[in-house]
């Protein structure tokens, strides 16, 4: 494994070496190609000078920092997370476009906007790989809805709480990901047929999730679960694209997602069960 080093203001190299041996240089060498990462120190510099704008602008009311760095627990591929607090009489289009514009110098690839009620998340990709999330809320609606919010300035008012997802619509998600697992295989649609037990399988981490109380958005805990339950994941991994080996991934995950069902909601496990298995069975062999 490469290390990687330091080089100041332009973020750290990371060689990454490529398996496929190269036509440039001494034959039989693989290449190496240079990749710039942001540091740290780049961040921390970044994310300060956010925060100093935010309580210069009269328009912002309050910010707080969202992400792994409200609970401490950043490390140094983090990304920045600032929720800003728009005033009732601010104008908020505005707002979200000066604050764009000031991105704008700190060497912006693109930005992808993800609404969330009338709040909107501006995520923005930078050159060295940095990813920095703006959220502008309004004024009325800024406030914790997890534990990841750490209030900087200003006030938040009390909001909802987010709920994990539903045991049973995770389960149901698995089955309707099983159903077209099943008609891309038949069909010969290798590649959906991949994509298809990979969803599966996500749903089915996410009720392990649930179970253990982490994060089951996304299935965000399936790192921090026991090493037995992560493990008895491993036959769901589709290993190529060969008809029996999807087959085979396809039966393995059915396995995995009945085993978390039964868990989860032993009654919904028990209907589901034979038709689930039926479903994987079908063309195997």
């Amino acid at each position: 494994m490469f290390a990687p080093r330091s080089t100041g203001a332009g973020g750290r190299v990371l060689p990454l070496r490529l398996s496929s041996t190269s036509s440039i240089g001494e034959a039989g060498l693989p290449l190496v190609v240079s990749i710039i990462v942001f540091t740290p120190e780049q961040r921390e510099q970044l994310r300060d000078s956010l925060i100093s704008a935010a309580r210069q602008d009269t328009r912002i009311v309050a910010a707080a920092l969202t992400g792994s760095a409200a609970l401490g627990r950043q490390d140094e591929w983090s990304d920045i997370d600032l929720a800003l607090s728009v005033a009732r009489d601010a104008d908020y289009q505005q707002v979200v476009a000066d604050w764009t514009d000031r991105m704008t110098g700190h060497d912006v690839v693109t930005h992808l906007d993800m609404p969330l009620g009338d709040a909107l998340f501006r995520v923005f990709l930078l050159r060295n790989t940095l990813q920095v999330d703006l959220s502008f809320w309004p004024e009325a609606e800024f406030g914790a809805t997890g534990p990841k919010f750490r209030l900087l300035f200003g006030a938040a008012e009390e909001q909802e709480q987010v709920r994990p997802p539903a045991a049973e619509w995770l389960i149901g998600m698995g089955w309707l990901y099983a159903l077209h697992a099943r008609s891309s295989i038949a069909r010969g649609r290798v590649w959906q047929a991949g994509y298809m037990i990979n969803g599966m399988r996500e749903q089915a981490f996410a009720l392990a999730c649930l179970r253990y109380e982490l994060p089951a958005v996304q299935a965000r805990g399936t790192d921090d679960l026991p090493a037995e339950v992560t493990a008895s994941f491993s036959g769901t991994l589709v290993r190529s694209l060969d008809s029996a080996e999807l087959h085979r991934a396809f039966a393995a995950t059915a396995e995995a997602l009945l085993a978390e069902a039964v868990l989860a909601d032993p009654d919904l496990a028990d209907r589901i069960g034979a038709t689930l298995r039926e479903l994987a069975a079908v063309g195997a062999g």
